[in-house]
C-alpha cells in the first residue's frame, strides 16, 4: 500500500522499491510513529474530521498495533515502504476504513520529523543517564586516593604535579559538557512540526499548541517551510555524541598507556580485558582501544549527515531520508561506548606509588621552585633561569629533587631560602594552588563536593 499514487499509470520498478525503501532501517520509529498518529488523531476529531468512535478506535488500533510489535514475527513478510506505511496498513487491518482518515492535513514530511524528534528526545535522555552513571564512576574512584600525587602532562612529558582526583575531575568536568550539550540537543528537537504540512503548512484548523501539551513538546516550530527541511536537531545530536565519544577516547588514551606495563599505574578489571590467542602473558585493555575506535564510527556519522545536508534546495528532499542510518549509529555506539567505559572505571585500581616515584624522580617541582623565588621579591623570569639552571645540572648530575638539601640550594642560588627545600617534594607545591580549579587539596575537596552536588542535580 502507498500513501501516493493517484497520480501515476504504474507503480514503481522493483528496482526502486528495493533501492528506496527504509522499513529494515526506520522500523525502530515505530512506537514514536504509533504515538504521533494517536496524537494526530485526537487533533482530527478536536476538528471534525474523526468522530469520538473513530478516534476512539484508531487509537485502540495503534495499541494493539504496538503491543503486537513486540513479537519477534511481526515484520515477517512486511514488503511496506517505511515504517509509516506499515504502520498505516496495520491500522487499516484492524480498524478499517476509518484507517483512511488518519492522513488528514498530514504530510509524511512532518510525520518523519515528529517520530524522529520524539524518538531521540528519549535517546538524549538515555545518554544523559549513562553519562552521570560514568561521571558517578569517576568520582567513586577518586574516593579511592583521595591524597595521591600524580604527574600531570603537556606534550606528553611530566610537567607539574598533580592529586589523581583532579586529573579525574577534569574527565568529569569533559563529560558534564557533554550531559549539557545533550541536553541542548533534547531541547531543540523538543518541538513539535505537526500543522506544518509538507512545506506550506495545513490546511486544516489544528490547535498546534494542543498537539505540543499532548505530546510533551515545549514549543511548536514557527515556519513550515523550515520544518520541511530541517535535520539541524539531528546534527546537534550527532555533535553532542561526536564530542562526548572524543572525550572517551582521550581517557581510553591515558589509560591504554597509564595500565601498560610502562607506567603501571593502572590495574584494569580482568573482565574489561583480554589474552592473546599465542601469547599467554598478555592482559589487552581491548575495552579502551574499541572506545577509541568507535569514536572515530560516531565523528563519521556527524560527517555523513553534514554532508548530505550541505547542498540541498528548499524544502524536503528525499536525500534526508538517509538521515537516520548516521543518528542510529551514533546513538548505539554512544550509548555502548558509555556503558563500557563505566564498567572500565569501575573495574580500575589505581597503584598509588607508581605515579608518586614518577613525580618523586623528575623536576615536575619545577615551577613549584621558581614561583616561590618570584614570591620572594626575584622577577619571574630571573627565577625561570635559576631554576632552569638547577634542572640542567642535575641532569648532568644524574640528581632527583628531592637529593638536593637546603644548604646546596642555597649554595647553587642565594636566592633559595631555607624553606623552599621543601618545595623538592610535590605534595608541598601543590598546597600552593588552592585557587578555584586548582590541584590544592583543599581546592580539590571542594570540587569533589560541588561535583557531587551537580551530580545529584543531574539525576533528578
Amino acid at each position: 500500500m502507498k500513501l501516493w499514487g493517484g497520480r501515476f499509470e504504474t507503480g514503481p520498478s522493483e528496482i526502486f522499491e528495493r533501492f528506496s525503501g527504509s522499513l529494515d532501517f526506520d522500523r525502530r520509529l515505530l512506537a514514536a510513529d504509533i504515538r504521533g498518529s494517536q496524537a494526530f488523531a485526537r487533533a482530527l476529531e478536536r476538528v471534525g474530521i474523526l468522530s469520538a468512535e473513530e478516534r476512539a478506535r484508531i487509537v485502540e488500533a495503534f495499541d494493539s498495533i504496538l503491543q503486537d510489535s513486540a513479537s519477534p514475527s511481526f515484520y515477517d513478510g512486511a514488503t511496506d515502504e517505511d515504517v509509516h506505511t506499515l504502520a498505516i496498513r496495520k491500522l487499516k487491518e484492524r480498524a478499517g476504513a476509518v484507517a483512511d482518515k488518519i492522513h488528514t492535513g498530514r504530510s509524511r514530511n512532518e510525520q518523519v520529523s515528529l517520530d524522529f524528534r520524539l524518538w531521540l528526545r528519549e535517546e538524549c535522555d538515555r545518554a544523559r543517564g549513562l553519562l552521570a552513571g560514568l561521571m558517578s564512576a569517576l568520582l567513586d574512584l577518586a574516593a579511592c586516593n583521595p591524597a595521591a600525587v600524580i604527574p600531570g602532562y603537556t606534550h606528553m612529558r611530566r610537567a607539574q604535579a598533580v592529586l589523581w582526583p583532579h586529573y579525574l575531575l577534569a574527565y568529569f568536568e569533559m563529560l558534564a559538557r557533554d550531559w549539557e550539550r545533550l541536553g541542548e540537543a533534547r531541547r531543540r528537537a523538543n518541538v513539535l512540526p505537526l500543522g506544518s504540512g509538507a512545506l506550506a503548512g495545513s490546511g486544516f484548523p489544528f490547535d498546534r499548541e494542543a498537539m505540543a501539551r499532548d505530546l510533551g513538546f515545549e514549543a511548536v516550530t514557527r515556519n513550515s517551510m523550515d520544518v520541511s527541511g530541517d535535520r539541524d536537531f539531528a546534527l546537534d545530536f550527532l555533535y553532542a555524541a561526536s564530542a562526548a565519544m572524543l572525550h572517551l577516547s582521550r581517557l581510553a588514551e591515558d589509560w591504554i598507556l597509564y595500565s601498560s606495563e610502562e607506567f603501571g599505574w593502572l590495574e584494569l578489571g580482568d573482565g574489561v580485558t583480554s589474552g592473546s590467542s599465542l601469547m599467554p602473558q598478555k592482559k589487552n585493555p581491548d575495552s579502551l582501544e574499541l572506545i577509541r575506535g568507535k569514536s572515530g564510527r560516531v565523528i563519521g556519522c556527524l560527517t555523513s549527515l553534514l554532508v548530505t545536508m550541505k547542498g540541498l534546495p528548499m524544502t524536503y528532499d528525499r536525500d534526508m531520508q538517509e538521515d537516520k542510518v548516521p543518528v542510529f549509529e551514533a546513538a548505539d555506539q554512544l550509548a555502548g561506548s558509555l556503558e563500557m567505559a563505566r564498567a572500565v572505571v569501575e573495574s580500575a585500581k589505581l597503584n598509588p606509588a607508581k605515579p608518586a616515584a614518577a613525580a618523586e624522580e623528575s623536576w615536575v617541582v619545577a615551577t613549584d621552585l621558581a614561583e616561590a623565588l618570584a614570591r620572594a621579591g626575584t622577577p619571574f623570569h630571573q627565577a625561570h633561569q635559576i631554576v632552569g639552571r638547577l634542572v640542567l645540572e642535575s641532569v648532568r648530575a644524574g640528581r632527583k629533587p628531592s637529593d638536593w638539601t637546603a644548604e646546596e640550594l642555597a649554595r647553587f642560588a642565594p636566592e633559595f631560602k631555607p624553606e623552599m627545600a621543601a618545595l623538592l617534594h610535590p605534595a608541598a607545591g601543590m598546597r600552593s594552588r588552592e585557587v578555584p580549579g586548582g590541584t590544592g587539596p583543599e581546592s580539590v575537596a571542594r570540587a569533589l563536593a560541588e561535583a557531587r552536588e551537580r551530580l545529584a542535580h543531574m539525576r533528578v
